[in-house]
């Protein structure tokens, strides 16, 4: 099950509160300000900045 686009318009990071994307697998939220993704485990995003990684 795919992220509704819906969610995903709403959805902010809550470092900077800058727009995030889906990133290519579909497994993760990119937040391009902070380089940082969001991880989604069983198709919840998991959008706390502890559990984030950062991008390369």
């Amino acid at each position: 099950m795919a992220i509704n686009k819906d969610l995903l318009d709403i959805l902010a990071c809550p470092k900077c509160k800058g727009d995030i994307r889906l990133n290519e697998k579909g497994d993760g939220l990119i937040c391009n300000t902070c380089k940082l993704i969001y991880p989604i485990k069983d198709d919840i995003p998991v959008m706390l900045i502890d559990e984030a990684a950062k991008l390369n």
